[in-house]
């Protein structure tokens, strides 16, 4: 399970993707995923919102995660 990370949320974590396929207890669903990184990363709990992909499709935090899925975490995005 590969966690690829955009703008801001690569700068909070400190990098551009995490594998997740190696935990010993990986998040089954997209909620838990938000609620690791919130607290694993406090910052994330700063964000306006935070949208996740997971095989290029949105997902709300009911969406069960597999491995082998590729998850994006898409920061909230400002711009004009």
């Amino acid at each position: 399970m590969e966690v690829l990370l955009f703008g801001i949320a690569k700068d909070i974590v400190g990098s551009t993707q995490m594998d997740l396929s190696e935990w010993k207890h990986p998040p089954s669903s997209v909620g838990e995923l938000k609620d690791f990184l919130c607290s694993s990363f406090p910052e994330f709990g700063k964000l306006s919102s935070l949208a996740v992909a997971v095989n290029s499709e949105y997902a709300q935090d009911a969406v069960i995660l597999e491995a082998g899925d590729e998850i994006a975490i898409i920061p909230p995005v400002s711009g004009g």
